[in-house]
């Protein structure tokens, strides 16, 4: 076996002092299977090292989580099913960005694969996937080719398992022409009765492998994660996982089919650091040791070693522990549905992972070391005003005149910010299993509950820009969004799975960046009731190579929950008819319009300069209710929340997606702001917090007095109607108008001509 020199050590991502943890863990040297993993287990990807210590500020729990953080995803309660059940909703969101840049195809795949593991681990039939995707400038030599691969793969993986992938959000900026975000995410539903643990119990139980043979793909995936990208990340093609989306599909069906028994004790999936991390983290939440027979592994190629076995992150293969004398009747589960099936060792008591191969002990670590006390960093960070002086945000001056309020919003929705995404969404199957109530384009995918009246709501939220300008408040904005999106279209937010990417923790400034989206996020959360459950870190998002950047945005990127009970009273955000009044919810007269970091004052003014809009956690939470009122009482007809482009993009969205135009009063708006003071434009392009755009039909007059009785801010600003959207007085157009063939001609032409050029 190979001599552990400094060399070795270093290539395997552990620091001096790390390897001293090591030697006093041991009580001697490791040798490579040990220190192989040592490696993968105390990764950043796997123990969360620099992280945990502020994770924990993190609300968890709230009577309806069955499950939060620390399980492969997290649950909930979400009430009666069919035939007196009780049903959870299991979720979770992970990233796999370092292997969707060396390899986007596959890099992209195996996410969703990894993601749909751990959601039906825990025995939930998957039932909807969502990504959230960044990508550099448009213009980067290679940012069409990984476009096009992740978008394939996460289509290709998708598709062939037969689970509906039913929206996302998909955006662009230069910092990450190094270093591109694929989090994936997918939800389940499961009967609670039949909720499985990975904790590893019963002295003596059989230990099994399931699935797919191990191969040498995606060694030291997990190591490779938790490193920044240089010229030669190439080189780690080797480390990205191969997926069959055909093996998973039969996985699911297979293991769903055991779940049907009694005959799992425990189950995990084999992720990051594959039977390494699986097997530890089954003994040590289990409090027992584990003994395995590395002759038993199933492997395709000739020759393995027990250090590629154990580091190999090959896909669709699980662990389980089983009761003492169902392996026959496991077994015969397993090759029904063509997968492999092996005893591969043994629950034991001494607290230990001990592994054998051709009669050798080849591994002897006890497992405290490797799980619970792993290396636990408080790393050095800049306090928030500090923060702000290094990030040099440029104050909010000398703002160039717009006066062509039209032409701003072409090029706005014409934008890669805001183009359609349809070239991307008609590549994923949105429709298998006839649930899906409403995919890609709206304010949150639905899917129904099968067999109920009820509907999940799922999205995925977050804002970069805001929290690089202010890590805190673009913390607390990423989980009011996802709030704001499900509340428009009637469910009831309920938690929220989360995957933080953020550059390299040994830099004082990217730790106050994830401090403060964390004290963010930790406060909305608290204040909107919305508890995390499950969740993801990648850090070392930064890029040495030759045209990348430095470390990515902060991107703490949220997959929010929530629950409809009657489905059929689902709100849309297409208009949909004409002469309906259009209202501002939560209109406040006293607020100035925020342009500081919005996307107007980036893509018309060329600017990215101000503080982000404030979030006013108390109105969020009263204006969010209150919509959902409106909705529940089928009062609105159409409603959507007012983010990126402010008001006048939400309208035009609104326009688009119903085909029906729309006039917006110049006086609605001087209403609201001193036009001695503010420009118009900025009223119609800010992106205060907290506020909706709902329609109601013109012979009914209710919105307007329930929002003046439960003090909730409401302004009418316009009507439906015609094929434009215009701006002006009742009687003329004195602010622009643009037709809806010219805006969706400007909204769809980015995708098509960017792949076709």
């Amino acid at each position: 076996m190979a001599e552990i020199t400094n060399e070795v050590v270093a290539q395997h991502g552990l620091s001096e002092d790390e390897y001293a943890r090591v030697l006093h863990a041991l009580g001697r040297e490791p040798n490579l299977v040990e220190l192989g993993i040592f490696s993968v287990m105390w990764s950043e990807h796997c123990s969360y090292k620099s992280s945990r210590i502020h994770l924990k500020k993190l609300p968890t729990q709230a009577p309806w989580v069955i499950c939060g953080p620390g399980e492969n995803a997290g649950v909930i309660d979400i009430g009666e099913g069919p035939n007196g059940t009780q049903l959870a909703c299991i979720f979770k969101m992970e990233s796999h960005n370092h292997p969707s840049y060396i390899e986007p195809y596959q890099g992209a795949a195996t996410g969703v694969g990894g993601i749909l593991r751990d959601v039906f681990t825990m025995g939930a039939r998957p039932v909807a996937n969502m990504n959230a995707l960044r990508f550099g400038n448009p213009d980067h030599p290679k940012m069409k080719h990984l476009v096009q691969g992740v978008v394939a793969g996460i289509g290709g993986y998708g598709n062939c398992v037969g689970v509906p992938t039913v929206g996302g959000e998909t955006n662009f900026h230069p910092a990450y022409d190094g270093n591109i975000l694929v989090n994936a995410m997918t939800v389940g539903v499961a009967d609670q009765a039949k909720i499985f643990y990975s904790a590893a119990t019963g002295i003596g139980n059989p230990i099994v492998y399931v699935g797919s043979k191990t191969g040498r793909d995606g060694i030291h995936g997990a190591t490779m994660a938790s490193a920044e990208f240089d010229e030669n990340s190439d080189e780690k093609r080797p480390t990205v996982q191969v997926g069959d989306p055909f093996t998973e599909k039969l996985l699911i069906e297979a293991c769903l089919e055991l779940m049907a028994t009694d005959a799992i004790v425990a189950i995990q999936d084999m992720g990051a650091a594959g039977l390494t991390s699986s097997s530890v983290e089954m003994a040590s939440k289990g409090g027992a040791g584990i003994r395995l027979d590395m002759n038993a592994v199933p492997c395709r190629e000739e020759g393995m070693t027990p250090y590629e076995m154990m580091l190999s992150e090959s896909q669709e293969r699980m662990l389980m522990v089983l009761r003492p004398g169902s392996e026959a009747q496991a077994e015969a589960v397993f090759r029904k549905w063509e997968l492999d099936f092996a005893v591969i060792g043994e629950v034991t008591d001494t607290g230990h992972m001990v592994l054998e191969f051709n009669g050798e002990v080849v591994c002897d670590i006890p497992l405290g070391p490797l799980a619970d006390d792993a290396p636990l960093y408080d790393r050095p960070y800049l306090s928030q005003e500090q923060y702000k002086a290094w990030a040099q945000v440029a104050p909010l001056t000398n703002v160039p005149e717009r006066s062509d309020v039209a032409a701003d919003l072409l090029k706005l929705m014409g934008s890669p910010a805001l183009a359609s995404r349809r070239w991307i969404w008609e590549q994923y199957d949105s429709q298998v299993g006839a649930d899906t109530l409403q995919k890609s384009g709206g304010d949150a995918a639905v899917v129904r509950i099968h067999d109920t009246g009820k509907a999940l709501a799922i999205t995925t939220d977050c804002t970069p820009r805001y929290c690089y300008a202010d890590p805190v408040e673009g913390g607390k904005q990423a989980i009011a969004e996802s709030f704001r999106n499900l509340s428009a279209v009637g469910a009831r937010p309920l938690a929220v799975t989360n995957c933080l990417n953020f550059g390299s923790p040994q830099r004082p400034e990217i730790m106050a960046q994830i401090v403060g989206c964390l004290d963010g996020m930790s406060q909305a959360c608290v204040a909107l009731d919305m508890p995390i459950v499950s969740g993801n870190v990648s850090l070392y998002n930064e890029s040495k190579a030759t045209g990348g950047g430095s470390a990515i945005l902060p991107t703490p990127a949220i997959g929010a929950v929530g629950l409809l009970d009657d489905h059929t009273k689902m709100a849309t955000v297409a208009f949909k008819d004409g002469a309906q009044k259009i209202f501002l919810i939560g209109a406040d007269p006293r607020a100035e319009p925020e342009i500081g970091q919005s996307l107007w004052l980036d893509v018309c003014c060329g600017m990215q300069a101000g503080s982000p809009p404030r979030v006013d956690l108390n109105a969020e939470r009263r204006r969010g209710e209150f919509v959902r009122v409106l909705i529940d009482e089928g009062l609105v007809t159409a409603v959507h929340d007012v983010s990126d482009g402010g008001i006048l993009v939400a309208v035009a969205e609104m326009a688009l997606a119903g085909n029906v135009g729309a006039r917006l009063l110049i006086n609605a708006f001087e209403d609201q702001v001193d036009r001695e003071k503010i420009r118009h434009a900025w009223s119609l392009f800010a992106e205060n917090q907290g506020r909706y755009l709902v329609t109601e039909p013109f012979d009914s007059h209710v919105v307007e007095k329930m929002a003046r009785e439960a003090d909730i801010g409401c302004c009418f600003i316009g009507w439906t109607g015609s094929e434009t959207i215009a701006i002006g007085t009742a009687e003329e157009v004195t602010d622009g108008e643009v037709s809806l063939a010219e805006l969706r001609r400007a909204n769809e032409a980015f995708f098509p001509e960017w792949m076709d050029r």
